[in-house]
């Protein structure tokens, strides 16, 4: 999931990688990749599809900042993954949240879904987690949040979706992205908020 706040964004995800969504075949992934200095994609869908995807996008970025002589918009990363998994709907089963900072529009969040359709949005959520917890985001969520706040609205929702979800969890990672650069935070499960007796 991703959320804007006051300054900056949150992007933050679970651990827990599995194969057709039944076997785990890991606790460990960090699902969260820097792109660019400032802007991470979270991915959902194929692990494989996904980092192709995403190694291409961030060579891809590179280059244009290179030629740019400036670091790339958030939009222009959520576009050009959106354009790649337009042109590869047939073959990828890959989407992506992609947040970050940028000067010309500060924080930003972008949905791009498996068939290349991008969406801006103030927050979002996804993967197979997310069915449990719409109805909490959609309560609970409110502009303007400060860092605090909206630090602890994406760990409350990583907590319940992990708590709910048989095939989401192990640790909770968060990067927080501002001006002044990216931080990666790292909640181990055992630290996250309970919200029932598990």
């Amino acid at each position: 999931m991703a959320v804007t706040f006051d300054g900056g964004v949150i992007i933050g995800s679970d651990s827990r990688a599995t194969m057709g969504g039944e076997v785990v075949s890991s606790k460990t992934i960090n699902k969260l990749v820097q792109v660019h200095q400032r802007i991470f994609c979270c991915m959902a869908g194929s692990l494989a599809d996904a980092q192709a995807v995403l190694k291409t996008a961030s060579f891809q970025l590179n280059l244009h900042s290179v030629q740019m002589e400036a670091p790339p918009r958030v939009i222009a990363a959520a576009s050009l993954l959106r354009k790649l998994c337009y042109h590869n709907k047939d073959e990828l089963q890959a989407g992506f949240i992609t947040a970050g900072w940028d000067p010309q529009k500060g924080p930003q969040v972008y949905v791009v879904s498996l068939g290349g359709m991008l969406i801006s949005q103030p927050f979002t959520i996804a993967g197979s987690g997310s069915t449990y917890i719409y109805g909490y985001t959609d309560a609970k969520y409110r502009p303007h949040m400060t860092r605090e706040e909206g630090l602890q609205f994406v760990t409350n929702a990583l907590a319940l979706a992990m708590g709910r979800d048989n095939v989401s969890g192990g640790v909770a990672h968060l990067v927080v992205i501002t001006e002044e650069g990216a931080e990666h935070v790292v909640i181990p499960g055992n630290k996250l908020p309970k919200f029932h007796d598990e």
